[in-house]
């Protein structure tokens, strides 16, 4: 691929005198036909005093004429390019490229929307579609072209176009609305999309669940990221113009990102607030004044009995009574609390509910874990199965390694977290050591994890940097010097995850068993209080998938140290493959 043309890139001042200068110029040069006569992609982009970026990103098959509507007609009708046209800071990057077809550059500007939402110097993007192509001729090429446009970006403007690896590090960009769909994702999305507009425009009184379930790193964020931003954009339509969506989830971290990405694509407007917290909306939302849809991320955070300020009997049922159409995205591996855990044969009741309404889909590929399913099938055993067997050798380069000490393996994450290639790595921990949020220990200055001589604070401990507070946990630059927990991680991936697994997970006879004594997570270790007043214990289960989060946050590579003994070994044995 190394003969493939280089892209076209001029870089104009947005204003009709430099355009009609440029295009003079243009005429005269020998790539005037992949600028003037091929499809383009441009980007107009102006500076603001704090030195962050405004855009607008396009693609169209007459350069000339587009910018011309834009300058003269558009002008008139939205206040940003009213603001583009009137500063003297604002300028238009015009790419073009022999392998340019109308399909490319429909992927090619999603691809720019996708990178420039998640760059933190972009303060707005005032366009805002998705253009999701399918196969097509030179589709095969799109990424190869893509990362040459950006790198001869980069070198312009590196602040606006920073590092491919760094974007594709943030969380912005893996919860982007613009991340191209599998093919099974783009299904369910469909189907989603389908059975909202039915239920609305028929007016059914009629609630609907729909109810998603998809493990670890199935793509249940993007797609929900993705379902909540075209339903905005189906509100351009006459008949979905007042329509009253909310995107709902019960994490503090996740909710930063779905915030972040509100703001910068104009989804949410000034006191909207519909980006929130369960609890949140079910105290400000009457049962009388129904919302059209509600859309829950991680539906399996939320709560299913009262907590503190919340004192329904249980988060789905307060928001169904709230909404016409709700979509929940489940994963019952992912339960990490006793106010979580659903009683008895509750959820298998909610399931049927959605199958008798044709509204139970499921998402089945693993798109998180850059790895062959032997390995796949080895995560699976050890945590569904509580067996370890020989670690397979992968064919992708999924890397799995056992440390002798938590030392060794902090210092294998601090190399990887410092090479550019390897990306976003960071440390994490079963909740076997003291934290208490809000509460400073009586020994010391941090909550931490400690193994003989060597100690670490436990996350949200260390200062966070100025403008970095807005960032999910682990993009925060500190946090490689903290260790994570299910807490700050759930939902995010990390290119290497280093997890530390603490003395409630053991290896006895042949098998991994869990000790709730050892945990100082008292969701583990207090007992639940069933709807018919009898308590229960839920400690071996919640610890089990705290485990499955943990394991399953390395894109592409899984770093362990166990603190028990017997467990080490085994890992270590099963090294050797």
């Amino acid at each position: 691929m190394s003969s493939m043309r280089k892209p076209i890139i001029k870089n104009i001042s947005y204003s009709n005198e430099e355009l009609v200068n440029s295009l003079g110029e243009w005429q005269q040069s020998d790539d005037s036909k992949f600028l003037l006569r091929y499809p383009t992609v441009y980007i107009i982009n102006d500076k603001n005093k704090s030195d962050h970026f405004n855009l607008y990103v396009g693609e169209t098959t007459d350069i000339k004429n587009r910018t011309i509507q834009h300058l003269k007609n558009d002008v008139k009708l939205k206040d940003y390019w009213k603001s583009f046209y009137s500063s003297d800071t604002s300028s238009m990057y015009v790419i073009g490229h022999p392998f340019f077809n109308k399909s490319l550059t429909l992927d090619i500007e999603n691809k720019f929307m996708q990178y420039l939402s998640s760059v933190d110097a972009v303060t707005s993007i005032f366009n805002s579609r998705t253009n999701q192509q399918n196969e097509y001729y030179t589709s095969e090429k799109l990424d190869e072209i893509f990362t040459n446009i950006w790198q001869q970006l980069h070198k312009e403007n590196c602040k606006l176009f920073p590092i491919e690896s760094v974007i594709k590090d943030s969380a912005i960009f893996k919860a982007s609305p613009f991340h191209k769909l599998t093919n099974e994702q783009q299904s369910v999305k469909d189907e989603i999309l389908n059975k909202i507009e039915h239920a609305i425009l028929s007016e059914s009184e009629e609630n609907q669940l729909i109810l998603v379930e998809g493990e670890a790193g199935s793509g249940k964020t993007v797609l929900m990221s993705t379902l909540f931003f075209e339903l905005k954009q189906m509100m351009d339509l006459d008949e979905m113009k007042n329509l009253d969506i909310h995107l709902l989830v019960n994490h503090d971290q996740q909710l930063k990102v779905y915030k972040q990405i509100a703001n910068k694509l104009g989804l949410e407007g000034k006191n909207q607030n519909i980006i929130n917290k369960p609890t949140s909306f079910i105290l400000n939302r009457d049962v009388e004044d129904k919302a059209d849809v509600v859309i829950i991320d991680e539906a399996h955070l939320l709560l299913t009995q009262g907590k503190m300020s919340y004192r329904g009997e249980g988060h789905l049922k307060d928001i169904q009574k709230r909404a016409k159409v709700v979509v929940a995205v489940f994963d019952k591996k992912q339960i990490l609390s006793k106010q979580q855990i659903w009683e008895f044969d509750t959820l298998d009741k909610l399931i049927q509910y959605s199958k008798d309404q044709n509204n139970h889909l499921l998402l089945k590929n693993q798109l998180r874990i850059n790895s062959s399913i032997e390995t796949m099938n080895w995560l699976r055993h050890l945590i569904d199965d509580h067996k370890i067997d020989p670690i397979p050798h992968d064919s992708k380069g999924y890397d799995i390694k056992i440390f002798d000490t938590p030392a060794e393996l902090e210092k294998a994450i601090l190399r990887k977290s410092k090479n550019i290639e390897s990306g976003l790595s960071r440390m994490l921990a079963t909740f076997d050591w003291e934290f208490k949020n809000g509460k400073s220990p009586n020994d010391g200055l941090f909550w931490e994890v400690k193994i003989g001589q060597w100690s670490r604070p436990w996350n949200l401990q260390l200062k966070c940097p100025r403008g970095e507070k807005n960032l999910a946990w682990p993009e925060q630059s500190q946090t490689i010097n903290e260790i994570g927990s299910t807490f700050t991680i759930q939902g995010f991936d990390l290119n290497y995850a280093g997890v530390i697994i603490g003395p409630s997970v053991k290896f006895r006879n042949g098998k991994i068993i869990y000790d709730k004594s050892e945990s100082k997570n008292i969701q583990v270790t207090q007992n639940r209080k069933l709807s018919d007043d009898t308590m229960k214990n839920f400690g071996e289960e919640l610890l089990r998938n705290e485990l499955n989060v943990l394991l399953t946050r390395g894109v592409n590579g899984l770093y362990i140290y166990a603190v028990d003994d017997e467990l080490r070994n085994a890992l270590k044995e099963a090294s050797k493959g």
